[in-house]
């Protein structure tokens, strides 16, 4: 029968095998305008960010870092540029520079360069909380030192929290993003862009084959960059907890218009949440009067204005909205 049904669709009177072939030929036409559309979106990413990235080189090591003022300011990585002061970046136009390190920040692997020769225009920054998981993303560094080099991927995933540390503090980046766009050592530092060309991240690491993370432009990572362009390092205030989002009991959320708050799963013994009697298990709502659904919600409150001053914290503990005062201390990286 699958003989004979072979023959009858070959030999078919009416054209039904002409139709046959040309849906396969439409099909195959549709294939190569997607495929077209795809490889013009990234050819235009590529276009947009490439000549803004540089290829850092110190005595010790390299990657890559970001123009983003007219000024020639460049942003990377901290864990890039370690304990250098200065160095060489080199543009994808083969044009070289000295640069000079204007501030550095271990605890969100941030830090901000300036080209003493000149650079091009800043890049177009964006905004990473508009992301969206399954949307395109182009990385542009100098993997293995190789300027200029491009890959594309999608987002895989967003929320990732990725623990660093110096010396005896530590730290949690928030909302790190996570990408299959392929990164290669010598990529961090260098720009995640969307499909319109706006850097919406840094990269930062990779974390394992097809794994890539970037620390995402956002309101928080905006004012590390201000402060570290102003003041060369940032101050920190300090809690002492590890949260995770978690949803509101309807009843609460109906309440408070507030779906969502931070679930504790870890109080540092001897911290300054400790001392305020918060509980592992408590849902923060708000911190200093400010709804906290998230744990950026939480950094967002914790820069130098906070250290030393009490701190309203409002939580949820066993069905009833409780209220206790923290006074963060200084987070030292020392």
């Amino acid at each position: 029968m699958a003989d004979e049904s072979a023959l009858s669709s070959t030999a078919s009177p009416d054209g039904a095998d002409g139709q046959h072939i040309g849906a396969t030929g439409d099909s195959a036409v549709s294939e190569a305008a997607a495929l077209d559309a795809y490889s013009r979106t990234v050819i235009g990413v590529a276009q947009a960010v490439t000549s803004h990235v540089a290829s850092v080189q110190t005595r010790r090591g390299g990657g890559s870092a970001v123009v983003f003022t007219d000024d020639g300011f460049l942003l990377t990585n901290a864990h890039v540029v370690g304990s250098a002061k200065n160095g060489v970046v080199v543009f994808a136009d083969g044009v070289e520079s000295r640069f000079d390190v204007i501030g550095i920040d271990p605890l969100s692997d941030l830090a901000v360069l300036r080209a003493r020769g000149g650079a091009p225009r800043a890049v177009t920054m964006g905004d990473a909380d508009n992301l969206v998981v399954g949307q395109l993303v182009v990385a542009v560094g100098s993997p293995l030192g190789l300027a200029g080099s491009v890959t594309a991927g999608v987002v895989s995933a967003l929320g990732r929290s990725v623990p660093v540390g110096n010396g005896r503090a530590a730290r949690v980046i928030e909302d790190v993003i996570q990408t299959d766009a392929a990164l290669n050592p010598g990529n961090s530092g260098g720009a995640l862009a969307d499909s319109a060309g706006r850097v919406v991240g840094v990269n930062t690491a990779v974390a394992g084959i097809g794994l890539g993370l970037a620390i995402p432009i956002n309101v928080t990572t905006r004012r590390i960059i201000t402060t570290l362009l102003h003041e060369g390092r940032v101050r920190r205030a300090y809690l002492g907890i590890v949260g995770v989002p978690a949803p509101l009991p309807a009843a609460v959320a109906a309440r408070t218009g507030q779906d969502a708050g931070l679930r504790i799963v870890e109080v540092v013994r001897g911290g300054p949440a400790d001392h305020a009697g918060l509980r592992r298990g408590d849902l923060v709502l708000s911190v200093a009067r400010r709804e906290v659904r998230d744990a950026q919600g939480i950094q967002r409150r914790l820069f130098d204005e906070a250290i030393g001053r009490a701190l309203p914290v409002t939580v949820l503990r066993n069905g009833a909205m409780v209220d206790v005062i923290a006074v963060p201390v200084e987070l030292s990286a020392d």
